[in-house]
């Protein structure tokens, strides 16, 4: 079975030596050692000033929201997974649909002014599939029309953008580290703020509002990250460079025999980017002949994705919009397989099957 990818798992030893640390504490969660630990090396790592590790990528989206004060209309796109919107709807705003730029698939920055209305009061974008955003242009629409920004980077572990962590953009920048993610942690995520003073608000309110034990500084949930799954970061992080290196030779050899189906169109990386190759998606030239594919792939037990589909200005609990490229897109993507270890024997026969219905 070849699934859309696979979750890296470090050696057993590895993790449970570093879970021990914790073990012979006895102290499993309330933001342990582990935690702790995680969380200054992947502010080294990463060359970002704050970083607040959670137990998903889901729970930052609703504090940074909640953390902002947002309220009335929330600026998004239509072309990320669920989570996004329903984090805006969960918050009691109304997400605002924009369109996105058709070849990088985020969030058409020429076309968020139109949008803003005087219930705005920000801007949540998506860096899909590890591509940034129009963050410079945002940012100038952001200060002209006094709106915060989010952005959803679920997919950035390690992206940079002109030399920058791609978490050092915006008010606040959440991810994810899911099992399915390029570092995971089973189960996780984290949250970035530059700003000390909203930072303070982000850490606060993943603990309860805790300020300080018996004290509490503002409403608060629970969003903190245990010690098993921050022993599963740090049992990770090491192996990055191992598992980018191995996913840039598969997404290399997607390309360089993608490129004679001139009818498939692939994603648009923008320039000045330091990419992760999280993931390898593909747009064909109708829905129908996705479908086709799709059949043939899971005769062969080969289990690639429709991300992301729907476009979420259909979902039933959202005002509908006028987003004609996220709608057509979405309807006709397809991300391939993609891990670190993927053979070139796989990548062949998932490379036939395509050829098959295209050529």
């Amino acid at each position: 079975m070849i699934n859309v990818t696979k979750t890296f798992l470090p050696p057993q030893d590895e993790y449970n030596a570093i879970l021990k640390k914790s073990w012979d504490k006895n102290w499993m969660t309330n933001r342990g050692p582990l935690v702790q630990e995680l969380e200054e090396k992947l502010k080294k790592y990463l060359g970002v000033p704050n970083i607040i590790a959670t137990t998903n990528g889901t729970l930052p989206l609703q504090i940074a929201i909640k953390s902002l004060g947002l309220t009335g209309e929330i600026i998004t796109t239509p072309f990320s997974y669920v989570a996004s919107t329903s984090s805006i709807v969960w918050e009691g705003c109304s997400p605002v649909f924009v369109d996105i730029h058709p070849e990088y698939l985020t969030i058409d920055e020429t076309k968020i002014e139109a949008a803003i209305t005087l219930k705005t009061t920000a801007i949540l974008a998506t860096h899909v599939f590890g591509n940034p955003c129009a963050v410079e242009e945002i940012e100038i629409i952001a200060k002209k029309h006094n709106l915060k920004v989010i952005y959803d980077a679920a997919h950035c572990f390690g992206v940079k953008y002109k030399k920058h962590s791609i978490f050092n953009y915006g008010d606040i920048s959440t991810c994810s580290f899911h099992a399915t993610k390029l570092f995971h942690t089973g189960e996780g995520g984290c949250m970035m703020a530059n700003d000390d003073s909203l930072n303070e608000i982000l850490f606060d309110s993943h603990n309860f509002g805790h300020k300080e034990p018996g004290e509490f500084s503002r409403v608060g949930i629970n969003a903190k990250m245990s010690e098993l799954q921050a022993a599963m970061g740090l049992s990770v992080l090491p192996y990055m460079k191992t598992i980018i290196q191995g996913r840039k030779r598969v997404v290399d050899y997607y390309n360089m025999n993608i490129e004679e189906f001139t009818n498939l169109k692939v994603l648009k990386i923008r320039e000045g980017t330091n990419w992760n190759y999280c993931y390898f998606p593909i747009i064909f030239k109708s829905e129908d002949q996705l479908q086709i594919i799709l059949k043939l792939f899971n005769k062969e037990s080969i289990f690639p994705r429709r991300y992301f589909y729907p476009s979420l200005s259909k979902l039933n609990y959202v005002s509908s919009f006028d987003t004609p490229h996220s709608d057509d897109i979405a309807s006709r993507i397809l991300c391939l397989p993609l891990s670190h270890d993927l053979s070139f024997e796989n990548q062949n026969l998932i490379l036939d099957i395509v050829k098959r219905v295209i050529a």
